[in-house]
């Protein structure tokens, strides 16, 4: 039965739509990037752009962020949840691939015994009665997918694993920036915490200045009180970027999966981390490639493009092949029939198409179809929203790496200039030239200058840090890698037989996800 109907298949037709990508907006190229020295290059008729990089967070020069994101991408929480919803998505498949063959297949056996003391049959002579029945066969039904509803299902299933991955590949993404951000705040935050301190100790030879020149008679008491009430200003900045420092560190111990007392053994004081003043971008048609969030729209849309099938294949008939084998055994045991005792012994076999059609639905199927085909329409339209989006966050990063930079040129100049005026505003002040004022503005503008500076050297690299995001970068890294740990996948396999699914757990889409029933899809 099998056999015969397997060629039937390949001519089987398919409902519901075929999916291909929607068309998407895209610019040739940054509208920021001439413009823009931040950027490496701009294509043009005769020459391309090379990609955005990979490992984008080496170009931040900084080789504790380096071994930071190599543990944050072997030990994050949230990115092993992701890899495990990946291997979910992989039984999902191959549980839906099996409904393309025999959906039901049952083996059934019985055996009952039955006695009895005494009876009044005519046909028994005398004794006990006694019963011996047993029953074994097989029974399968095959519903032939003519219609594509198993087929369709499989490539919704299909996409639904191309986009856990896709899902996996952005929270890579999102753990690598966030980690990266996280650790140029903290050090922008040491960086203006150790400003604060020097501030404070030059606000305390003022003050110890003005105190002498006072008790000396050189000036009144309100140059102390002004020195001491700046001073304490001052210092009552220092507990607030300490908690702000705490808390960057907090949040780095959950981003790489370990307790705060383990991340502060794993960080020492550093810099601001300095990158190269130019960055390659690529050209906006990379982001369809490249942006994991686009891949996850798009798979969303080709997955609910095969529903549409799924739910279509209801209005037509349904064809089954069913079929069973039976053998049934009887013994007379210990009874004694009038005509001797005796084995019966028989055998059944049934087979024979069946078809099951729901016409009278009263459009209900018509309307879940039509349902499945508003979905459909609202994920291609997300897709089509989200490559805007993409292309303004990367614009953004653009903008933003580049004004952070030419800020911090502007505000280095006006930091030499305030230390200048502020020396020489407190040795005019101790020689009598000035009064504190002078040194109580200077010394205010100092810091505040010194500060804008440490932000906006940290702005840079996060600056950078936005357009890689945007771009979608780094997801690369999980190539050749498990997308779950081993401790996991031994708990995992010790729990249930997950089979060869566990050994695909590489970081690629191998084997074939459809097994050879459907060809790869091309999105």
């Amino acid at each position: 039965m099998l056999a015969l109907a397997v060629p039937l298949l390949g001519g089987c037709t398919m409902v519901g739509p075929d999916f291909s990508r929607p068309p998407a907006q895209l610019d040739t190229s940054w509208a920021a990037g001439p413009n823009i020295p931040a950027t490496r290059c701009v294509p043009t008729a005769t020459t391309t752009c090379p990609p955005a990089d990979t490992a984008w967070w080496r170009s931040l020069n900084d080789p504790t962020l380096n071994r930071l994101i190599e543990t944050a991408a072997a030990q994050n929480l949230t990115l092993q949840r992701a890899g495990v919803r990946v291997l979910q998505a992989r039984a999902v498949l191959a549980a839906t691939v099996g409904a393309y063959y025999p959906q039901q297949q049952q083996a059934y056996g019985l055996l009952l015994t039955e006695r009895a003391t005494s009876n009044n049959s005519g046909a028994i002579t005398g004794g006990t009665r006694g019963y011996n029945l047993g029953r074994a066969g097989i029974t399968a039904a095959w519903e032939i997918d003519f219609w594509g509803r198993f087929r369709r299902a499989i490539e919704a299933s299909d996409s639904d694993l191309v986009a856990s991955i896709a899902d996996y590949d952005n929270a890579m993404v999102s753990l690598l920036s966030d980690t990266a951000a996280t650790y140029v705040n903290l050090r922008g935050l040491e960086a203006r915490l150790a400003i604060t301190k020097a501030n404070i100790n030059l606000q305390r030879q003022s003050l110890r200045i003005a105190r002498v020149r006072f008790r000396e008679g050189a000036t009144s008491e309100r140059d102390p009180d002004q020195a001491q009430s700046q001073l304490a200003g001052t210092e009552a900045l220092v507990p607030g970027l300490e908690a702000q420092i705490e808390r960057a560190r907090n949040a780095l111990a959950v981003l790489l999966g370990v307790t705060p007392a383990e991340i502060r053994t794993m960080l020492q004081p550093g810099p601001i981390p300095r990158p190269g003043l130019m960055v390659a971008t690529g050209v906006p048609a990379d982001l369809l490639r490249r942006r994991p969030d686009l891949r996850l729209a798009i798979a969303n849309a080709a997955a609910q493009s095969a529903r549409i099938g799924v739910a279509r294949a209801d209005l037509f008939p349904a064809v089954s092949l069913s079929g069973s084998f039976g053998f049934l055994a009887t013994d007379a045991g210990s009874l004694r029939l009038a005509s001797g005792g005796a084995w019966r012994n028989a055998t059944s076999f049934t087979a024979g198409p069946s078809v099951l059609w729901n016409i009278l639905n009263w459009g209900q199927i018509t309307n879940q179809v039509r349902a499945q085909d508003a979905v459909f329409q609202q994920a291609l339209l997300t897709y089509q929203q989200a490559v805007l989006q993409a292309q303004r966050e990367v614009e953004d990063g653009l903008v933003s790496f580049a004004g952070a930079q030419q800020a911090a040129v502007a505000l280095r100049r006006a930091v030499a200039a305030s230390r200048r005026a502020a020396a020489i505003s407190l040795t005019q002040y101790e020689q009598g030239q000035t009064d504190y004022t002078t040194v109580l503005l200077s010394q205010r503008i100092l810091l505040e200058y010194e500060d804008q500076l440490a932000i906006a050297e940290t702005d840079i690299p996060q600056g950078l840090i936005s357009v890689y995001r945007a771009l979608g970068g780094g997801w690369e890294i999980r190539e050749g890698r498990p997308l779950v740990t081993e401790a996991t996948r031994r708990q995992m396999a010790l729990r249930t037989d997950w089979g060869p699914l566990l050994d695909y757990d590489d970081g690629r889409l191998t084997p074939p996800r459809t097994q050879g029933l459907l060809p790869q899809p091309t999105f």
